[in-house]
């Protein structure tokens, strides 16, 4: 098997009007995270909750996530990607509804669990994996990591945007005298309303992103497990070493950030949007610029050369002695943070047949999930403790981020080159 890379310039050669709508939907949803992730914890504290509350609301967020995520795109290519994609938009409309319509705790741990939430500011649900799968469906496959950058890219700036607006927003409404919990939850509500947008695209999406019967395996169902058949070893392999990189990352997710800041600093809102505006446009310019360092030294060699850089900068955010020099190794983390995201992707869509691709995108999507679902909680109480405990998370996820890439290094790079 050979695993082709794409290295022209844009998609705009090659996209479908599905491929159009599948980015303008990633457009929407990561706008709405990144809307969202920068006052997720600060609204939360503002209602009162404690640290423990806090943590143990993110990690359920992420815990349900991975559930619904593993149900729903281990069965996608059969049950239909569209269907899919639709349900994962309600479950988002659900989840901003009730976080802006309740302060009862039980019910919002509720709407964590089963809706779909992003305290991360990254993707949650099965959107992703189900997109990915559709557009390596209608796409050549030496276009494949390209696009994916590019669709990454879009991600990134919407997500950039959706910081800089919600921050901008709490401001205008500071302004008019509106109280900080109704700012915050306006902001909620804004989420919910992406939901409804998002549900409403999905509708337009065509039959031809779905798996036609010549794309099916013949003798698959006997030996299938979630969706899986030939390819089960190689995912179950990745999925514990992306689980682990997540589980890093659940340390570090935009919205524990954004609270650091604001606890450590005493940032305002606005100022963090705008910290975040920056941080995630650099990461869509990294995540694009991948594509041709891939050319240059291969898929695994991206992922690993530059996440390890990323992660040692991670770890000197909270050492830093000021916040103007805790905001450029942010912000030079971000610069450099997402050229392992379409690399990896595009991986993952190479080494498995094309009727396992949306359950092989979910499954190590879920691992993620899990992974990321373990370290939110611990995360919440250290960043609300006093002195370099505040700090501990940037140093654990770090460290723990360092020690996958070079497991990923170890475990794949021979097998990228005999694949070849």
């Amino acid at each position: 098997m050979t695993i082709p890379l794409d290295y022209q310039a844009g998609p705009s050669s090659t996209l479908t009007r599905d491929g159009w709508l599948l980015f303008a939907t990633r457009f929407v949803r990561l706008f709405a995270y990144g809307f969202l992730s920068v006052l997720l914890m600060v609204y939360l504290e503002k209602l009162g909750f404690t640290g423990f509350q806090i943590g143990l609301l993110l990690t359920l967020t992420l815990v349900g996530d991975a559930a619904i995520s593993l149900l729903l795109t281990t069965t996608a290519d059969r049950f239909g990607r569209r269907r899919t994609l639709l349900i994962g938009g309600l479950l988002m409309l659900f989840a901003g509804v009730v976080f802006a319509a309740t302060q009862n705790f039980w019910l919002l741990l509720l709407a964590a669990t089963i809706g779909v939430i992003s305290p991360s500011g990254n993707e949650v649900g099965p959107f992703l994996s189900v997109e990915q799968a559709s557009l390596s469906h209608i796409l050549p496959d030496h276009r494949r990591t390209g696009v994916f950058a590019w669709y990454n890219l879009v991600g990134s700036v919407a997500t950039a945007l959706g910081a800089l607006a919600a921050g901008g927003l709490v401001q205008v409404l500071r302004h008019f005298g509106v109280a900080d919990l109704d700012c915050y939850r306006v902001v909620i509500l804004g989420y919910a309303a992406a939901g409804l947008v998002l549900t409403l695209q999905f509708l337009f999406v065509s039959r031809a992103v779905e798996v036609g019967p010549a794309q099916r395996s013949t003798t698959a169902g006997a030996k299938a497990f979630m969706g899986l058949h030939r390819s089960k070893g190689v995912v179950a392999k990745l999925s514990g070493l992306f689980a682990l990189d997540a589980f890093g990352g659940g340390f570090v997710l935009q919205s524990l950030m954004a609270f650091w800041f604001y606890k450590q600093w005493n940032v305002q809102p606005a100022l963090l949007g705008s910290i975040f505006f920056v941080a995630n446009i650099l990461a869509a310019v990294s995540a694009l610029s991948a594509t041709a360092l891939a050319k240059r030294i291969g898929l695994i060699n991206t992922m690993v050369f530059t996440h390890l850089p990323s992660n040692i900068l991670l770890i000197l955010v909270p050492l830093m002695p000021n916040v103007y020099l805790a905001i450029t190794m942010l912000l030079l983390r971000f610069a450099i943070s997402q050229m392992d995201v379409p690399t990896r992707q595009s991986y993952v869509m190479a080494v498995v047949d094309p009727d396992e691709r949306s359950a092989a995108a979910g499954v190590t999507a879920v691992a993620r999930s899990v992974g990321a679902s373990l370290s939110p909680y611990l995360a919440a109480v250290l960043v609300g403790m006093p002195g370099l405990l505040m700090g501990a998370p940037f140093i654990i996820g770090g460290g723990v981020k360092i020690v996958y890439d070079l497991l990923l290094y170890r475990s794949f790079v021979a097998a990228e080159r005999r694949v070849k």
